[in-house]
């Protein structure tokens, strides 16, 4: 049934299916099912001259590739829009409403232009791969996208927030327009966390060693760890070598210290590793 109203701001509650909601409702030009491997089926769509991503928890009786069942994934949708609404950030899309279905929570967000930063392991020499693009930019284009992602990260944790399962395919970049979008904070938790599970969500590029190791402590020593392996990734040939880091050597002495496998050697909290950044950057 065709509402009146528009479809994905004055309304709360439907008594359909997103997919059967959206295509007569809206103009649905993507939708990213089997290619998700958290299980989670997302939509791109048109209407009233505006597109919005959709994400949702998917099927009931559908397992995800990373082994999460359904109950998990809307958890862990209600735990995003906690996250989004815990704080203000350009790069992150905005947020507009959660409309309840029969198959749990959509959350409807702006969409993002650009491109998916993050490639496999087997594509990121390829030419054509958004990741190959994006680290053939200018220095300086890459250093403004590290300064977007540190200070949405030293603002959630302010707010008490631990990143969990942030990588490079948490990055969407408008080459056009030289715009960062930071997406799907589905698994961040409120306050430290203890792993209980061994390996932990996420790229091992950027993991810290606590979240390889079953009962260690994921906290913000953690997203030190991981903000200093982001410059490595996204600087550098992902080692701690000199030679291929293109920043400083302020910035290589900044991203060295963050990058300390004993947690005591790192920066104590990402708020200091962010303002030895930032000093790094203005040397």
């Amino acid at each position: 049934m065709f509402h009146q109203n528009h479809p994905l701001h004055d309304v709360s509650t439907i008594d359909e299916s997103p997919s059967n909601y959206l295509h007569a409702n809206s103009d649905v030009f993507a939708i990213f099912d089997h290619t998700q491997d958290s299980g989670n089926i997302s939509y791109g769509v048109r209407l009233k001259g505006k597109r919005y991503f959709i994400k949702t928890a998917g099927n009931m009786d559908t397992l995800g590739g990373s082994g999460l069942p359904y109950n998990v994934r809307v958890s862990l949708l209600r735990n995003a829009v906690c996250v989004s609404n815990s704080c203000n950030h350009p790069s992150k899309p905005i947020l507009h409403r959660v409309i309840e279905s029969t198959l749990g929570p959509m959350l409807i967000y702006d969409w993002a232009d650009g491109q998916l930063v993050y490639a496999t392991a087997t594509t990121r020499n390829d030419p054509l791969s958004a990741f190959y693009r994006f680290r053939s930019l200018p220095v300086i284009e890459i250093l403004k996208c590290l300064d977007t992602i540190y200070e949405l990260h030293n603002i959630l944790a302010r707010t008490g927030w631990v990143a969990v399962d942030f990588y490079d395919g948490c990055l969407i970049y408008d080459f056009k327009h030289q715009k960062l979008s930071v997406v799907d904070l589905d698994h961040y938790h409120q306050g430290p966390l203890v792993n209980k599970v061994g390996r932990m969500f996420g790229s091992s590029r950027l993991m810290a060693p606590e979240e390889f190791e079953q009962g260690a402590i994921v906290d913000g020593l953690t997203n030190v760890f991981t903000m200093g392996r982001t410059a490595v990734v996204l600087l550098s040939n992902n080692n701690l070598d000199r030679a291929p880091f293109r920043g400083s050597d302020a910035l290589y002495k900044v991203m060295l210290h963050a990058c300390q496998p004993e947690r005591d050697h790192r920066y104590q909290s990402v708020e200091s590793f962010h303002l030895a950044w930032r000093e790094a950057r203005g040397s």
